[in-house]
């Protein structure tokens, strides 16, 4: 089945709208989604997130607002897109007592494959996720890594044209972490769009070709990752000392050459100081011409370097907060 719409997109909403009593939990989101690319929504606890993708997936009704699947609504044409769509929520909702193969077996046949095409269907993705040693074992011994990735297995048991993740990684070590994300890799390579919700930053920046950053139900700012970290900022120039007695004068020099905020790191010998994006120059003109500076006044640079603004300074600019930070909303809840 063709992911292609006409208007090239996999997702498309309007105002949506969901509201859980007094709380307006999604509050006028409007998404433009590609076909055929991972898709990032990135925010914090309670931001919104797990019930956009509800509405997405038809398993909540917008309270307003229009969301189109591949060009289908998802009120009037609920059966059609549960048909192109597949959704791994944020905890397994594989049979702990089964195993991995009986599982994806019994998936595979309410799916419509009969027991022949099911058992091999399983063991493909048994094979394909690393889980072919553990494919006789109860789901409740597997890891947390191992249950993400056969729970994501039974998400794809038929290739979907459009997979939700929500928060797929959370509370997962690195090497589990990274394990998905090769999948979701794979995944997309094969042809399906993936909407991935995420609270972490450096998941969004690692998978994701667009992001929506969205906080308390509203996005906030939407577009690539470059496009996202040049809006707050053109990076910074983080700098290390050879004497460490000159850091407060090499931080007086640094805030006058830039007109910028410097801050002080951990390292006595280290500091960063911010660029701006509103200067005619670059931040590589920015940065020669603060060294020159340093050089002028006799204060020794052993090492700089350059960087871009992160994810998690782009949020923190957008929203106040961090995306670790709770506040209230009765998303998570009430969903």
């Amino acid at each position: 089945m063709s992911t292609q719409t006409t208007s090239g997109l996999a997702i498309e909403t309007a105002g949506l709208v969901k509201t859980f009593g007094e709380t307006r939990a999604v509050d006028g989101v409007d998404l433009a989604v590609p076909a055929g690319t991972v898709y990032g929504v990135l925010g914090p606890n309670g931001a919104g997130k797990t019930t956009t993708v509800k509405m997405l997936a038809t398993l909540l009704r917008p309270d307003g607002g229009q969301a189109h699947v591949f060009g289908h609504d998802v009120v009037r044409e609920a059966d059609v897109v549960r048909g192109r769509v597949s959704l791994t929520g944020q905890y397994a909702s594989v049979d702990e007592d089964l195993t991995g193969t009986e599982n994806l077996v019994l998936l595979g046949r309410l799916l419509g494959h009969g027991k022949h095409a099911a058992r091999t269907r399983s063991g493909q993705l048994l094979e394909a996720f690393g889980l072919s040693d553990a494919a006789g074992k109860q789901v409740k011994h597997y890891s947390g890594g191992m249950r993400r990735r056969i729970d994501i297995a039974a998400s794809i048991l038929n290739t979907p044209d459009l997979l939700f993740l929500d928060e797929p990684t959370t509370g997962l070590d690195p090497r589990s972490r990274n394990q998905v994300w090769d999948i979701v890799r794979a995944v997309v390579a094969q042809g399906t769009t993936v909407l991935l919700t995420t609270q972490y930053l450096d998941e969004a920046d690692q998978l994701a070709s667009r992001i929506a950053v969205i906080d308390r139900g509203k996005v906030i700012a939407e577009g690539t990752k470059g496009e996202l970290k040049a809006s707050v900022g053109a990076g910074s120039v983080h700098l290390r000392l050879r004497d460490p007695a000159q850091r407060p004068e090499a931080e007086q020099v640094l805030r006058l050459a830039l007109n910028a905020d410097v801050q002080l790191e951990p390292d006595p010998v280290a500091l960063t100081a911010r660029l701006g994006t509103a200067r005619s120059d670059s931040a590589a003109e920015q940065a020669s011409r603060a060294l020159a500076e340093l050089a002028r006044t006799g204060i020794t640079v052993d090492n700089f370097s350059l960087g871009q603004p992160s994810l998690d300074e782009v949020f923190l600019a957008l929203t106040g907060h961090d995306t670790h930070d709770a506040h209230d909303s009765k998303d998570e809840v009430a969903a």
